[in-house]
């Protein structure tokens, strides 16, 4: 999708409602409560939770694990991280981002993530985050809402497409495993629905505010704020219509979603086998998809939902429970909570290279406006 030409004789200057940094912040208050909160968490999803199952044996069956699938488990997602860091890079470098390198990408996407685990369901925290370090390097906040969009759209892409192939595959009986109606059927039902209409929001004019301008302003108050409210709808669409740009160009960034979910998989499939046998691909994979819509869930910094989520999922594919407990919290131990350190760590590494392009931006405002006055002054 083509973009707005931006005059590149004026750098792109940061406002000031960027200057004081995000609006979340890691103070040492919030890491004590973070600290404190984790602790509980941990203690409920890992000796709790194993008990109201009547799971006793849980921390035996841990301690029996094959430690070859463990370290394999881990490499995946290093995988996992570096498929995400690749694709946030060849999706906001095509944009524009040109001080996005792979250092940067890193920071945004470990801090993202850290944030979306900390502060909020569905990811909002990370896209706080995003944002805020996007707006700092330069730049334009429509750019930023309508590439974020695109990302996130790509990002979710290979989702929707698994929930469809193995969902309609099992209930089809063409993948071996149990196909529940409602965790086969109705998923794939709901994510054609889903795709049919995200790909209808494209057909929305991408300037339809625009257009509305002069209308809105015949028409009064009513008038002027569905000119203002179309604003959703033509960013909406313009994410769209970049992402399907993506897709139609074969951008190489797109391996990155796939390798994003598919290591994910790769993580979980390998701690079933640190345990016992894994389930059939089609059950594993629409198990997990169907778990991770527990994300949604207004749950305390995202705990809680997605092991519920997943481990209810298995039970329906009559799974064993007392193993997909086990594989289900080893996942996350993995995916979820090992990478907070690293996490809270880059947002840390991104204030300072935050800092950096706040100087730099500075340095060519004050030389561009010194090279105007020596044009003007001769």
């Amino acid at each position: 999708m083509s973009h707005a030409p931006v005059d590149e004789s004026n750098p792109p200057v940061v406002e000031a409602d960027d200057d004081d940094g995000p609006r979340l912040e890691f103070t040492t208050r919030s890491v004590l409560s973070l600290v404190a909160f984790l602790i509980v968490a941990l203690a409920a999803l890992y000796f709790l939770l194993p008990k109201l199952a009547g799971l006793k044996n849980t921390w035996h069956r841990i301690e029996d694990g094959s430690p070859y699938w463990m370290l394999l488990a881990l490499v995946f997602v290093v995988g996992m991280f570096g498929g995400y860091v690749a694709m946030f890079r060849g999706v906001f470098l095509r944009a524009g981002a040109g001080k996005i390198d792979w250092r940067a990408s890193y920071e945004i996407t470990m801090a993202g993530l850290a944030a979306s685990r900390i502060f909020a369901a569905g990811g909002a925290g990370g896209l706080v985050l995003q944002a805020w370090a996007l707006r700092r390097s330069g730049m334009p906040r429509r750019r930023v809402a309508d590439t974020t969009l695109s990302f996130l759209i790509l990002t979710y892409f290979p989702y929707v497409v698994a929930l469809i192939v193995c969902g309609v595959g099992l209930w089809s009986g063409v993948f071996p495993g149990d196909a529940p109606f409602t965790l086969t059927a109705v998923p794939a039902i709901l994510s054609v629905i889903a795709l049919g209409i995200g790909l209808t929001i494209a057909l929305v004019p991408t300037d339809l505010q625009r257009r509305l301008d002069g209308w809105g302003r015949r028409n009064g108050r009513f008038g002027r704020l569905a000119a203002k409210l179309a604003n959703a709808p033509a960013s909406a669409s313009a994410g769209m219509r970049d992402a399907i740009d993506h897709v139609r160009s074969g951008d190489p960034a797109l391996l990155g979603a796939f390798a994003f979910w598919g290591f994910q998989i790769l993580v979980l499939w390998a701690a079933f086998r640190a345990f016992g046998e894994a389930p059939p691909w089609a059950v594993l994979i629409q198990a997990f998809f169907v778990g991770m819509l527990g994300n949604l869930l207004p749950m305390p910094g995202g705990v809680g939902g997605v092991e519920g989520g997943m481990i209810g999922a298995f039970a329906a594919f009559d799974v064993d429970s007392g193993l997909a407990v086990v594989a289900v919290l080893v996942f996350r131990a993995f995916t979820f909570w090992l990478p907070l350190i690293p996490g809270v760590v880059a947002y840390f590494q991104l204030r300072k290279t935050v800092e950096g392009w706040r100087y730099t931006i500075q340095s060519e405002v004050r030389d561009s406006a010194k090279g105007a006055s020596s044009v003007h002054g001769s």
